[in-house]
């Protein structure tokens, strides 16, 4: 296949959707990798034991630990979070799960669920300078890889791996750089102005500005194909995490054109 894994989301911007569990188990019978997406958004650490226990016997072996984002962006605004635990606890709990065979209150597990252990990052989030501290915490908690938020700013990422090669934490856990596509400008603006913790340059802005809206899907992809090129010559970084969001059939052209496949003989 073109990829290697594929992400399951967990109710994403709070919006009612299928159980992540149940859509990577259907993954998974059609031949597919899946990663289980886990918010602490809306289980208590008994549910969140329990859906992971779930996960490891059906056969799901990747995990991305979240916090979630809150209730007020979904769908059902007035529903009450839970948030137990956050992100880096969820970490140390798969992660003891897994190593010393425990729960959180100490009892034994029989079997340990065999799981890989992941979570996300945003370099481009204020006060920049904790960022790198952030990602040092998940990755002493447990984390094994790291997924990032879209990457548009290529030089202040590069600022940000630049951090983490200090701490040596590129060599603790797999990073993958996050790009996303443009279908077009007005997607360019909104990513810009509307999604937190996005760092979009103005000149990418003005670029597909000046493309004629019926090739700037085209132009969309070729920077989206020129991030990814950037991507792969900064020292650290282990691979892709392509969100090409509800454009799924873009992904092959991308890599393809990424050179990210067919994958390069080791």
């Amino acid at each position: 296949g073109f990829v290697d894994g594929i992400n399951v989301t967990d109710n994403q911007t709070s919006v009612v959707r299928m159980s992540s569990l149940s859509a990577c188990v259907i993954l998974k019978n059609m031949g597919l990798e899946p990663i289980l997406q886990m918010v602490c958004r809306d289980r208590n650490r008994i549910a969140l034991q329990n859906d992971i226990l779930g996960a490891a016997a059906l056969g799901i072996n990747n995990i991305l630990c979240l916090s979630g984002d809150h209730q007020k962006f979904g769908d059902h605004p007035q529903g009450k979070n839970v948030y137990d635990i956050d992100s880096i606890q969820l970490i140390q709990t798969v992660k003891r799960m897994r190593d010393e065979g425990k729960f959180i209150g100490g009892e034994e597990i029989k079997g340990k669920p065999m799981l890989f252990i992941g979570a996300a990052e945003n370099p481009f989030a204020d006060p920049f300078e904790i960022r790198a501290a952030r990602l040092a915490k998940k990755v002493a908690a447990g984390c094994e890889f790291i997924q990032t938020q879209c990457i548009y700013n290529i030089d202040r990422f590069a600022r940000w791996m630049e951090m983490v090669r200090e701490r040596g934490l590129h060599e603790r856990c797999a990073i993958l750089a996050g790009v996303t596509p443009f279908k077009s400008v007005g997607m360019a603006r909104y990513m810009k102005n509307n999604v937190p913790g996005m760092d979009v340059p103005d000149e990418m802005i003005e670029r597909m500005k000046n493309t004629p809206k019926e090739k700037q899907a085209e132009e969309g992809i070729k920077i989206c194909v020129e991030t990814i090129e950037k991507l792969k010559e900064i020292p650290g970084v282990r691979g892709i995490h392509l969100m090409a969001i509800e454009w799924e059939e873009k992904v092959p052209e991308i890599v393809k054109q990424a050179n990210l496949w067919p994958r390069p003989e080791v």
